[in-house]
C-alpha cells in the first residue's frame, strides 16, 4: 500500500476515531466510567506531548541548538561569544529549575522558581493595571465628552443614559472592591463608610449581572459545542450505514 492509498484512508479513519472518542466523552452523562477516564487521559497525553514538541522546537531547536549550530558552520568567533552570552543564562536557569524534581535537591530551585513566579506576577500586575484598570478608567472618564455627543436630540438622550449607566457601574463595581480597616479596638470586625456600602451594593449587582453574562455565554458556547459533535456523530453514522 502506497502513501496516495494510506492518505485515502486518513479521513474515515479519523472520522471512526473521532466517533469512538465522541461517545466515550458523552458517556459521561450516565455517570463517571472508564471510557470517560480513557478520552480525557487520551486527551490529556496529546496535549502534552503536543506542547512538549512546540516548547522542544520554538525555544530548545530555533532559540538554543539552532543558533549555536550557525556560529559553529560559520566559524565567527565574535558570533559565538555573542550567542553563548544570550544563551548560557537560559541553559544555567533551565538546569537550575531541573533540581525541583528530585526531592533531595528541590531547594536549590526555589530562588528560579521564585524569580519565575515574581515576573509572571508583575506580568499580570502590570497587564491588568495598564491593560484593564486604567483603560476603563479613562473610558469612563470620556463617557461624558460632549464633543463625543451625537447631534440628534433623541440619540443624544439614549447616548447621555447609557453614559451615566456605564459611569454608575463602573464606580460601584470598583467601590465594592473597597476593604474596610480595621479599626483601634482590639477584636473588632472592620468596617466600611455607609456611603461606599451603599455603592458597594449596587456594584455587587453590577457583578452578578456581568458574571451571569459570562455563564450565559458559556452555557451556549457549550450547547454549540454539544450540537455539533451530535451532528458530526449523525453524519458519520450516515457514511457508514447509509
Amino acid at each position: 500500500m502506497n502513501l496516495e492509498q494510506l492518505s485515502q484512508w486518513a479521513d474515515p479513519i479519523g472520522a471512526v476515531i473521532g466517533f469512538v472518542l465522541t461517545l466515550m466523552v458523552l458517556s459521561y452523562v450516565i455517570g463517571d466510567n472508564f471510557l470517560f477516564r480513557i478520552a480525557i487521559h487520551i486527551f490529556i497525553g496529546v496535549a502534552s506531548g503536543y506542547a512538549a514538541v512546540i516548547i522542544f522546537y520554538n525555544i530548545f531547536w530555533n532559540q538554543v541548538i539552532l543558533p549555536l549550530l550557525l556560529v559553529f558552520l560559520q566559524g565567527a568567533p565574535s558570533g559565538l561569544l555573542v550567542s553563548l552570552a544570550h544563551i548560557l543564562p537560559v541553559l544555567l536557569l533551565g538546569g537550575w529549575m531541573l533540581t525541583k524534581a528530585s526531592p533531595r535537591l528541590a531547594r536549590l530551585g526555589t530562588p528560579v522558581l521564585a524569580f519565575l513566579v515574581g515576573v509572571g506576577a508583575a506580568t499580570v500586575i502590570g497587564g491588568a493595571l495598564f491593560g484593564t484598570l486604567i483603560p476603563q478608567v479613562a473610558a469612563t472618564a470620556g463617557v461624558l465628552d460632549l464633543d463625543a455627543a451625537p447631534d440628534d436630540t433623541g440619540k443624544l438622550v439614549g447616548w447621555f443614559i447609557s453614559s451615566i449607566f456605564i459611569l454608575v457601574g463602573t464606580v460601584t463595581t470598583l467601590s465594592y472592591f473597597q476593604f474596610g480597616v480595621r479599626p483601634h479596638i482590639e477584636g473588632a470586625i472592620p468596617t466600611r463608610h455607609p456611603f461606599f456600602e451603599s455603592m458597594a451594593t449596587i456594584g455587587q449587582g453590577f457583578i452578578a449581572i456581568t458574571l451571569g453574562v459570562f455563564f450565559a455565554g458559556v452555557l451556549a458556547a457549550a450547547l454549540v459545542a454539544l450540537v455539533d459533535r451530535a451532528r458530526f456523530l449523525w453524519q458519520v453514522i450516515q457514511s457508514i450505514f447509509l
